[in-house]
């Protein structure tokens, strides 16, 4: 195990099994020196940990932790490719979409589910830029779906 993955062992977090796509697409793909990830499902064991919208169904604490699944999920697909998280240089971009209702304006904290875990998984590398964007509705009635690109 490297420094990254002692990292997230020391939070109580191991590295998941690649999520298996819903869909045509593949987890990861490395180009040059970037690795960029699919949109990533909390998904948990296969599953989804929870459905439905933030501000209604989900709480936004609720959502922060999917977004946290979703990071981890995303370092298992860089993994995957790369064989060894301490390859990354550098959490370049995050971008996560939470599926809430028209009201909610919140999606800066739920992201920071999955930024904090990045931050603290990969140290200074893992400090990152970032979009939140609320949407209508996500595959599967997820809440939130995360996407990371990293550069290697």
């Amino acid at each position: 195990m490297g420094a990254v993955e002692d990292r997230l062992a020391e939070l109580g977090f191991s590295v998941p099994d690649v999520a298996k796509p819903v869909a045509s697409y593949v987890p990861a793909v490395r180009t040059g020196s970037y690795v960029y990830t699919s949109g990533q499902l909390p998904m948990r064991d296969g599953q989804l940990i929870t459905t439905g919208k933030v501000g209604v169904a989900v709480s936004p604490d609720e959502a922060a932790m999917c977004a946290q699944q979703c990071a981890l999920n995303a370092i298992a697909a860089v993994k995957a490719e790369l064989g060894d998280l301490d390859a990354v240089k550098r959490v370049v971009k995050v971008v996560c979409f939470v599926a809430s209702e028209p009201e909610f304006t919140g999606q800066p904290q739920v992201a920071n589910g999955a930024s904090d875990l990045l931050g603290r998984a990969f140290g200074e590398v893992g400090v990152h830029a970032r979009s939140a964007v609320g949407v209508l509705v996500l595959p599967l009635d997820a809440p939130v779906e995360v996407e990371i690109l990293v550069e290697v």
